[in-house]
């Protein structure tokens, strides 16, 4: 699912955000595409994803097992860096062209169904040529909207409170399933006072933590066709947020911008931050200390508002072979070969069966998938509410207008009013 830290983060750890380029796209109709059928019955499909190439080179090892195993089906591929990847479906869907199958997430669902781009591959459930058994806590639900199949996950992640191992153990802070958002504050005051720097590298525009504290409260950022919460909702948490940098709690997003690309964690400017499970990868890279993964604070000790995300392959409703299209996304989630060659670089494997082949040797993804199973144990996932049409757009808006409040460019007032003006423009409310 996408990060609500900032896109050149994802670049870096090349996972799936959920940010989007505001671009205009024409309405799509018909059943046109790549087309691509040779004289003896073989096939080509168009497959595109957003990524590095890393993320390529192992996706390419999974088409040649792919097109072994369907000799008659030959898989065209096109990568770009996330931002790149959405100006360039833009301009493909709008000219009528986009790709057969194409990597997605669920802020976009919504968006592009209304743009008629999607195609609803339940047929092909049904048809037998895509399996949606055997996925994990629940995430063959994850792409449905409106009783369409309009996306099906390949692996997962959770928002998670990633620490610093060392300095937690010197402030003496044990996280535990359960601990409140009260128990959270002590601890960030215990980690300023013991270790010299920031609890947390900020709160500002991590808009998932926001959705799971609104979740905890009854509430939520998105509704089906709009946002979930008031304007008072988002002062009251910018306002915590501001008094936390003040107080020493939170770090400034001014030491924070200077040591980019490098996080406040690894940087040790922070004990910890907010981010997605599977971006754990980062802070090893970056940083000397051991990392871990600590649950999400709760309002009532019990409901952290938790849910899975997860990066989708979604299908072009213009392709002309629908079928082998299907078999290909069957594959890609199913095969356990495919688990070998990922790993977690999209996430932990959406499916039992690609969980199960592949076990990771490394202390950072054992982590990863332990805290996953941790949260299917302790019972917290809940289902996600499909975002709205335009909910790419007001996801971009928090993030560029928390940040300006974080760096003192506005005020409190001032970003709230800001974020939902432009909000109700993408929503059309």
């Amino acid at each position: 699912m996408v990060n609500g830290r900032n896109v050149e983060r994802r670049t870096i750890l090349k996972a799936a955000g959920a940010t989007a380029v505001t671009l205009g796209l024409a309405a799509t109709t018909g059943c046109g595409g790549d087309g691509g059928t040779s004289a003896d019955g073989t096939v080509t499909i168009r497959y595109a994803w957003w990524g590095a190439e890393d993320r390529a080179q192992r996706i390419n090892k999974t088409i040649a097992l792919f097109e072994k195993k369907y000799p008659k089906i030959k898989v065209k591929t096109d990568f770009q860096p996330y931002l790149d990847f959405w100006k360039k479906f833009n301009t493909q869907a709008s000219g009528g062209n986009p790709p057969d199958v194409f990597q997605n997430a669920i802020g976009f669902l919504r968006k592009y169904d209304a743009k008629n781009v999607l195609l609803d591959l339940s047929e092909q459930a049904k048809a037998g040529n895509l399996r949606m058994e055997g996925f994990r806590a629940g995430l063959e639900k994850f792409g449905e909207v409106d009783g369409k199949l309009l996306g099906v996950p390949v692996g997962s992640n959770s928002m998670a409170l990633v620490i610093d191992k060392a300095a937690y153990t010197r402030a003496g802070v044990k996280p535990e399933q359960g601990w409140t958002w009260d128990d959270f504050d002590a601890a960030m005051r215990k980690i300023r006072d013991k270790t010299g720097r920031a609890g947390d590298s900020g709160m500002y525009g991590v808009m998932y933590l926001y959705d799971l504290y609104l979740r905890q409260n009854g509430k939520a950022f998105f509704t089906e066709d709009g946002l979930g919460f008031t304007e008072s909702d988002l002062a009251d948490w910018w306002t915590k947020a501001e008094k936390g940098v003040k107080d020493g709690r939170y770090t400034d997003a001014k030491k924070v911008a200077q040591i980019k690309p490098k996080s406040a964690v690894a940087a040790e400017l922070a004990g910890g931050e907010f981010t997605w499970d599977n971006f754990t990868v980062r802070y090893t890279a970056e940083g000397k200390s051991e990392y871990g993964l600590a649950p999400i604070p709760t309002t009532d000790g019990k409901k952290t508002g938790q849910y899975l995300g997860s990066l989708m392959l979604s299908a072009s409703k213009r392709t002309q072979h629908p079928k082998e299209v299907a078999q290909f996304i069957d594959f890609m989630v199913h095969d356990p070969e495919v688990a070998k060659i990922m790993g977690y670089d999209r996430g932990v494997p959406a499916t039992q069966a690609q969980f199960d082949a592949y076990q990771p040797t490394d202390e950072v993804n054992k982590a990863i998938a332990a805290y996953e199973e941790s949260l299917v144990k302790a019972g917290v996932l809940e289902p996600i509410t499909p975002h709205p049409n335009g909910a790419d757009i007001c996801e971009s808006a928090f993030l560029r207008i928390a940040e300006e409040l974080a760096l003192g460019k506005r005020s409190v007032d001032e970003a709230v009013k800001q974020f939902f003006t432009e909000s109700k423009t993408a929503l059309g409310t």
